[in-house]
C-alpha cells in the first residue's frame, strides 16, 4: 500500500501544479476533448506517449498494446480508430514503435511466452515477409531494430486499410497516417518517412 499511497500523493501534487500554471485547466478538460492526434504505440512503460512529444492531457488520443499492433480483427484498436476518426476528427494518426521492442524480439526469437504468443504471431508474419532482408544484417541488435521499423511500417499500412480511415479519405477528410520509431537510448523519435494522406497513396505504397 505504501507505493499506492505515494501515487495518490503524486496525483495531488500534480493537480496543484497544473492549477498554479493553468487555473482553468481542469475546467477546460471537463468540457470535452478535441485532440488533433491519435497515438498508436507500444504498451512499454518506457514510452509515455504524451510526454515524449511534449504534450499534456487532452492533446492526444492514445491506444497502446504490446508491440503497437493494429489488427482488423481486434475490436479494441478498430473501435479506437473509429472514434478518433469519425467522432474526434483527428488530423494525424501516429504509429510509433520503439527500438529494442520486447514483443518484436520475442517474435523473432520464437520465445514461448504463453497466451501472448497468439498476439505476437502477427509480428511473426511481418518477420516472415521480410526475412531475406533481415537475415542479411549481421548484428543481432541491428536485426531487431530493423524489425521494429518494419513492424511500424506494416502497422501503418494496416491503419490505412481500416474501413474507417478509407471512408474518411474517400469523403475528403483531412487525415494523415505517420510511421515513427522511438529510441530508448536517447529519447529521440525518428521519422520513418512514411506519411500517407489518401487511399491512392496507400495503394501506391502497399500495392493493394
Amino acid at each position: 500500500m505504501g507505493t499506492l499511497t505515494e501515487l495518490f500523493e503524486n496525483n495531488r501534487q500534480w493537480t496543484e501544479k497544473m492549477r498554479e500554471k493553468h487555473p482553468d485547466f481542469f475546467d477546460n478538460l471537463a468540457e470535452g476533448q478535441n485532440p488533433d492526434y491519435l497515438w498508436i504505440g507500444c504498451a512499454d512503460s518506457r514510452v509515455p506517449a504524451s510526454e515524449v512529444v511534449g504534450l499534456t492531457a487532452g492533446d492526444m488520443f492514445v491506444h497502446r498494446n504490446v508491440a503497437n499492433v493494429v489488427l482488423h480483427s481486434d475490436l479494441n484498436s478498430q473501435s479506437v480508430l473509429q472514434y478518433a476518426v469519425e467522432v474526434l476528427k483527428v488530423k494525424h494518426i501516429i504509429v510509433c514503435g520503439h527500438y529494442g521492442c520486447g514483443g518484436v524480439t520475442s517474435a523473432y526469437e520464437g520465445t514461448d511466452l504463453g497466451l501472448i504468443d497468439n498476439w505476437l504471431q502477427h509480428i511473426q508474419d511481418v518477420i516472415d515477409r521480410n526475412r531475406d532482408e533481415i537475415e542479411d544484417i549481421e548484428s543481432r541488435e541491428e536485426k531487431i531494430n530493423r524489425l521494429c521499423e518494419v513492424n511500424v511500417q506494416a502497422q501503418v499500412l494496416n491503419v490505412c486499410r481500416s474501413p474507417f480511415v478509407k471512408k474518411a479519405w474517400k469523403s475528403g477528410q483531412n487525415l494523415t497516417v505517420h510511421g515513427w520509431i522511438y529510441s530508448l537510448e536517447n529519447g529521440l523519435i525518428n521519422d520513418l518517412d512514411l506519411s500517407i494522406s489518401s487511399n491512392e497513396e496507400a495503394t501506391a505504397i502497399s500495392g493493394v
